[in-house]
């Protein structure tokens, strides 16, 4: 292994999408990695990534990717529907590979990327940068030192500014199928942070609703049916008896940002930002043996990222990207693998299948 790990961007594009806002910026403040390649389906845009970040390969096809000698390991950062196939190729192009969340359209494909992964020995993370916050660390610690005491109640809310109208590029979110709605992406984000800090789930009912039914397609002058969900409202009970509720919804217009409060019998915690806690800056407060909350400062220890990464989306990335190198490294890593994911997508399905049935349904392994 090189002194960097040299890595390569699968949907690279330098002006839209999620590799723009926060692989990109991320790895090149990453000192641990050189930014190899970089691919997007056209050449003219893989160039321009290229120049503008600093990679010194280009590609217009990721198979040329995957087969090139100088690349240690691949970043897939696409839309959900292609994760699997080209998540797939990665690992057994021998690639470590970080997917970015969801995993796959469906748990089927989890499963198998997470089955192929541990048969192929190459290290695999998903995208589940709530994880890598630093409040969200500091407050599962405090959780596990004994701040709260045992758990009593819990609660999480997530309610964003979503859309009536759309371009023709972004109206495929629509297609329930494809996987990227307010379910999968805001509320996988957003529970799988509440799972992460207060613990399992054992029992869940909920209700999956899609309550703005039609998009205008603004480039079309169009209206078109909407089957994603776009409010979740989910309520149960934690492992140790904790009673536990979320909603996560796209509501039209503004939207009030992110809430999720831990109560115990010895105090309080609350984290709050103004986005999904894998987005913007998560600030925490807490309360032992009072009703004032006070803020809880942050131990540098949380931090993985240098003070040159941007603030926003690529500082979570960066500190997944620090945690993936570590794990590439052959170091003691603490990060989201692929079984991480597998998780995560029998808990969403699981949440579906309560809406769809109107009944509880027991989530304990």
């Amino acid at each position: 292994m090189p002194d960097r790990i040299r890595l390569g961007i699968i949907g690279a594009s330098p002006t839209v999408g999620w590799a723009h806002r926060s692989h990109l910026p991320a790895i090149t403040a990453s000192p641990e990695y050189e930014l190899t390649g970089v691919c997007t389906t056209r050449m003219e845009t893989a160039e321009a990534a290229k120049k503008e970040y600093g990679a010194r390969l280009a590609f217009d096809d990721y198979h040329k990717m995957l087969a090139h000698p100088e690349i240690d390991a691949v970043a897939v950062v696409l839309r959900v529907p292609a994760h699997y196939q080209i998540t797939k190729d990665a690992i057994n192009a021998g690639k470590h590979v970080f997917t970015e969340w969801p995993l796959g359209r469906t748990i089927e494909e989890a499963i198998e990327l997470a089955e192929l992964a541990k048969a192929k020995n190459v290290r695999a993370i998903v995208g589940l940068q709530a994880r890598a916050a630093p409040a969200i660390l500091h407050m599962k610690e405090l959780v596990e030192n004994g701040y709260v005491g045992q758990i009593t109640s819990c609660s999480m809310r997530l309610i964003r500014g979503g859309v009536l109208e759309r371009t023709s590029g972004r109206t495929w979110q629509r297609d329930n199928e494809l996987g990227a709605h307010t379910l999968t992406i805001a509320a996988g984000h957003s529970i799988d942070a509440l799972r992460f800090v207060a613990g399992e789930f054992t029992e869940v009912t909920s209700i999956v609703s899609t309550q703005v039914d039609q998009w205008y397609e603004t480039d079309t002058d169009k209206m078109l049916d909407v089957t994603s969900p776009d409010n979740i409202l989910v309520s149960g009970r934690l492992a140790n008896g904790a009673v536990v509720s979320a909603h996560v919804a796209s509501n039209p217009f503004a939207g009030s940002g992110y809430i999720m409060e831990i109560y115990g019998r010895e105090g309080t915690l609350v984290a709050t930002s103004e986005d999904s806690p894998q987005l913007g800056e998560v600030y925490l407060q807490g309360a032992q043996g009072s009703d004032d909350l006070q803020d809880i400062a942050i131990p540098d220890k949380h931090t993985n990222v240098l003070e040159g990464m941007p603030d926003g989306p690529p500082k979570n990335v960066g500190q997944m990207y620090y945690q993936f190198g570590e794990a590439i490294r052959g170091n003691t890593a603490d990060y989201p693998t692929f079984d991480t994911a597998v998780d995560l997508h029998r808990f969403i399905d699981n949440v579906r299948l309560s809406s769809d049935e109107g009944r509880k349904i027991n989530t304990a392994s």
